[in-house]
């Protein structure tokens, strides 16, 4: 099809889709890769789940010979963290044989030095994510401390910074109806360069949004499952929200509804 926006191949630094496992079974992990083998490149398995759900060993084997990298969600990072057990983690995931982590504090306070070095220890042997802003409707951090945080993890050896936003996309880089902090945004991507930060964005309202203002290869997290291909179709501009996204003005001239907001079926 003409004028859809150019994708990287996997394995991609840009344009980054993470995908949230909230405890799926082994068959419909193999239903989500046999989809999303090509359009998944982070594989979360959500908070606690990998701890308890039958068969996490197989499926992050599934993941992996699939291309997808898989970490465990940062709140079992902080559930191993707040009881002392780092060694007990870190055998955990080896024991599933995860070779990436995320180092998070969005439950618990960890003093943003100890965090760095953290994070400058464990990236010498696994790929590091970590997160910036709190899971707690309420407590707001202020652009000045996020940009801080956000360089400083970067430097320390984070692959990729996470902004913040619950499964629920009401807390950290949105405000508690789901729109997105704009003014924050900015002052972040002032200083943060937009290719180091996945958002998380586990809406369509709030994909469709970082699309338009970033371009489709923005990188985005805790997509569910089933809204992975919608997604990439936000991306492409095969969705009404960013229909005329991609178009050549000449051919979008006079084609475009009274509101650029479409309600979809």
């Amino acid at each position: 099809m003409k004028h859809l926006p150019a994708r990287p191949a996997k394995p991609r630094n840009n344009g980054l889709t993470m995908v949230m496992d909230k405890g799926l079974s082994v068959r419909q992990a193999e239903d989500l890769i046999s989809i999303g083998s090509e359009l998944v490149d982070l594989l979360k398995l959500g908070f606690g789940t990998s701890h308890i759900t039958p068969g996490v060993k197989e499926k992050v084997k599934l993941y992996h010979d699939s291309g997808m990298e898989v970490y465990c969600g940062g709140t079992l990072f902080e559930a191993y963290f707040i009881r002392d057990d780092m060694d007990g983690y870190l055998r955990f995931i080896d024991q599933l044989g995860i070779g990436c982590l995320e180092v998070s504090d969005g439950s618990m306070v960890i003093n943003h030095d100890e965090k760095c070095e953290l994070i400058a220890k464990l990236s010498k042997n696994y790929k590091v994510l970590s997160e910036v802003g709190s899971k707690e409707e309420g407590i707001l951090i202020s652009p000045a401390k996020w940009i801080r945080m956000m360089s400083n993890e970067l430097e320390a050896g984070s692959f990729k910074v996470i902004a913040e936003a619950r499964e629920s996309g009401t807390v950290g880089i949105y405000r508690p109806n789901g729109s997105a902090h704009v003014q924050l945004i900015k002052r972040i991507l002032a200083n943060v360069s937009l290719e180091d930060i996945l958002w998380e964005a586990p809406k369509k309202p709030q994909q469709a949004w970082f699309i338009k203002q970033f371009g489709c290869n923005v990188n985005l997290g805790n997509i569910g499952p089933n809204d992975l291909i919608p997604l990439e179709c936000l991306r492409l501009g095969l969705r009404g929200d960013t229909f005329f996204e991609h178009l050549p003005a000449e051919l979008a001239e006079g084609r475009r509804l009274i509101s650029d907001e479409v309600e979809e079926d």
